[in-house]
């Protein structure tokens, strides 16, 4: 398998690193969350304007027909910058238009998502019960003209700052069946939705989002209404990829990070770098990150490959990545001492991250579980 950027590659990365690195500082990153929406729209448009936001999609619908690994390049540089802007929570929903929506459908929202001026946001995830994808206790009606949708959704990433929300509905069978699930397009404003959002503990925002009976017209189903689960689970492999990518990029910062401070600072007359304990610790934390590079590059060259083995690649980075961003960001911590944990150094921001990343869109089952029902 050849991991070697190609043209295109490099040269998204060098553009995401200028950006990062020019206009996403750590003292402007905490201004951004501070106040509302907890995004730059500034950034937002300087996304669209790079030609980000049409990465994934495919030149007939006005995009660069870029691939999984495409996006693992971007995310891997937005972990460096802990980039807060809701690009995932878009993208997946786009995706979701793209794969499944009429031409209808794609002609009224991709222009908008790729311009920028049209944002998106997964809403999948509920509370009650085992977690997960195929847990949906939000109701779709089958009623005259169209559907009714009512129910909660939790934790949904940016939801409160969407245009449109892609949520999942069933319309029958069991709350934990793959079958009756369907994806509906329901613009935010629509009456009868109500948003709540909140800062999440990893500087990004989420809204918890009830429906109550909200009508909607039969343009508003994506797909069939019973066939959701397949793509809704697609997705979420697409979002663990950008997600397993994204950590790397925390972890790399906080390797950075801790080298630099085992280099400055000092102990008993000498840099504590010295002291071959710590340099052992530093050597863990790089060979904990570099696997978890592998398997992650790994499934994102395989993202489009048979469902089984797009499956058991992507669990198995996501049980990687978890681990070593946890042995990461942990050992960073403590080579630091109690400042690592501070709001004022960045590193307790790339543990908070890290710390989360895992979980965000982890809602279709855990990566041990899946790797072994996709192996069998």
């Amino acid at each position: 398998m050849d991991f070697a950027l190609s043209e295109f590659q490099q040269l998204l990365k060098e553009q995401a690193e200028r950006f990062v690195e020019r206009d996403y500082g750590f003292e402007q990153r905490r201004t951004i969350i501070a106040a509302e929406p907890g995004f730059s729209a500034a950034h937002w448009q300087t996304f669209a304007e790079l030609g980000w936001l049409g990465l994934p999609f495919a030149e007939e619908n006005g995009g660069f027909g870029g691939t999984a690994a495409d996006l693992a390049i971007l995310f891997e540089v937005f972990g460096r910058g802990l980039v807060v802007e809701p690009y995932l929570a878009t993208v997946l929903g786009g995706l979701a238009v793209e794969r499944s929506g009429t031409p209808a459908q794609k002609d009224a929202l991709l222009p908008g998502v790729i311009a920028g001026t049209h944002r998106l946001a997964l809403a999948s995830t509920e509370t009650g019960g085992r977690p997960g994808a195929l847990h949906v206790a939000t109701q779709a009606k089958k009623v005259t003209g169209g559907w009714q949708l009512s129910g909660h959704k939790a934790v949904v990433l940016h939801g409160a700052s969407a245009d449109t929300l892609l949520v999942s509905a069933r319309s029958h069978g069991a709350h934990d069946a793959p079958g009756g699930i369907g994806l509906f397009l329901v613009p935010a404003k629509t009456y009868g939705v109500t948003r709540r959002g909140y800062a999440t503990i990893d500087g990004l925002r989420a809204a918890e989002i009830t429906l109550d009976r909200v009508e909607l017209g039969d343009d508003a189903l994506l797909g069939e209404p019973t066939a959701g689960y397949a793509l809704l689970d697609a997705l979420l492999d697409i979002a663990a990829i950008a997600g397993c990518a994204e950590s790397l990029g925390c972890m790399q910062a906080l390797i950075d990070r801790t080298a630099e401070y085992l280099r400055t600072r000092e102990q008993f007359g000498r840099p504590i770098g010295e002291f071959q304990v710590l340099q052992h610790a530093l050597v863990d934390m790089y060979m904990a990150a570099e696997q978890a590079r592998s398997i992650t590059l790994a499934a994102a060259m395989k993202a489009g490959a048979p469902v089984p083995e797009r499956q058991r690649l992507v669990a198995a980075a996501r049980q990687v990545c978890a681990d070593a961003g946890r042995l990461v960001g942990q050992t960073a911590v403590q080579l630091h001492g109690g400042i690592g944990v501070t709001d004022e150094l960045d590193v307790a921001h790339y543990f908070k991250r890290v710390t989360m990343l895992p979980a965000w869109f982890a809602d279709n089952g855990q990566p041990l579980d899946r790797f072994q029902a996709a192996a069998a």
